[in-house]
């Protein structure tokens, strides 16, 4: 997948349809000049539905098309007929994501299974028809009831990436460049920082035929948790995540330092990330040598102590498997 095809943030106008006017017709027959009220009650408006879809990844669908409307309701009939409902809609959306109210921002529902529908916009009931109507002093009401107006509104949908493990770090700490080894992704490489602006997903294929998805997060800066850098933009899609790979590079001045940072703009933008299963790996050590590694683990022990980070290297191969083996490993537990 493209990042120019990644959309995780679109606005959109649902129009449920209106319900149908009840009838008002009186029965008249040959042989029955005075039947009575036979009228029949309006059909159902059509309702705009939201559903999962396990296959979707992202909000594309809605890039072009954002206004959305569903099927009115047909009028009642003679013979005390109900009037068909309105079409419904049905728009498919990802896993994870959150419906917001466009005007307050309140959310208001989230889509976290396949196949989970929730209505957004309710069709307008149907009127009832003059059956409904008749009494003992009153035996040819010549009335019916009309249908009720649909909803319109505005939501926010706004995907926050499911996956099992997400890459967390400063830009240019080569979360790219591991995805790209890893896992069949090309996402897009280069020497600068927010290389990476989307999320981008892959597949890590692990022994006896076992998986597991990889998000690269696009990186974070100090203050991300007050939006610098489009902090909040990009902090969300981490909260999906069952496991937070935390990725520092080798050549980093202070390793313990910038993971320090990492896990308070986390902690600051949402407590509950800290209660996720974590993991530190040093990059780039193919720069490093084997004594230059374990004294940077030695330093680590002491600063970051309980932690046992991976050292690996994206273009040398070094600590891959090791590094894939520990992710497995938090997944299960």
């Amino acid at each position: 997948m493209t990042e120019g095809n990644f959309v995780d943030y679109v606005k959109v106008h649902l129009s449920s349809g209106k319900g149908g006017a009840g009838s008002a017709h009186l029965r008249r027959e040959k042989f029955v000049p005075k039947g009575g009220p036979d009228g029949g009650d309006g059909g159902r408006g059509g309702h705009v539905i939201i559903r999962g879809n396990e296959n979707l990844w992202t909000l594309l669908g809605f890039k072009f098309q954002k206004h959305f409307k569903a099927g009115h309701g047909e009028n009642g009939g003679r013979q005390r007929s109900t009037g068909a409902d309105g079409e419904d809609v049905v728009l498919e959306v990802p896993l994870g994501t959150v419906v917001k109210d466009a005007e307050s921002g309140a959310v208001l529902f989230e889509i976290t299974e396949n196949g989970q529908e929730v209505i957004a916009a309710r069709g307008g009931l149907g009127g009832r028809g003059n059956w409904h109507f008749r009494t003992a002093t009153n035996q040819t009401p010549r009335y019916a009831q009309p249908g009720l107006p649909g909803e319109e509104i505005n939501l926010i949908l706004e995907l926050k990436v499911l996956a099992d493990v997400g890459l967390v770090g400063f830009p240019n700490a080569g979360k790219s460049t591991l995805l790209s080894v890893i896992t069949s992704a090309k996402p897009k490489i280069a020497d600068y920082p927010f290389t990476t602006l989307k999320p981008n997903l892959g597949i890590v294929q692990y022994r006896d035929f076992k998986s597991f998805v990889v998000a690269d997060i696009p990186g974070i800066i100090e203050g991300a948790s007050e939006g610098k850098g489009l902090g909040h933009y990009f902090l969300r899609h981490i909260e999906r995540n069952s496991v937070l790979l935390f990725l520092v590079p080798a050549d980093s001045p202070d390793i313990a330092g910038e993971y320090r940072i990492l896990l308070e703009e986390l902690r600051k933008f949402n407590p509950e990330l800290m209660d996720k299963q974590r993991l530190l790996a040093v990059s780039k050590c193919d720069m490093l040598d084997q004594e230059l590694i374990e004294e940077v683990r030695r330093g680590l022990s002491r600063d970051l102590p309980g932690t046992k980070p991976v050292f690996f290297s994206s273009v040398s191969g070094l600590g891959l498997t090791t590094l894939k083996d520990s992710l497995w490993q938090l997944l299960n537990e």
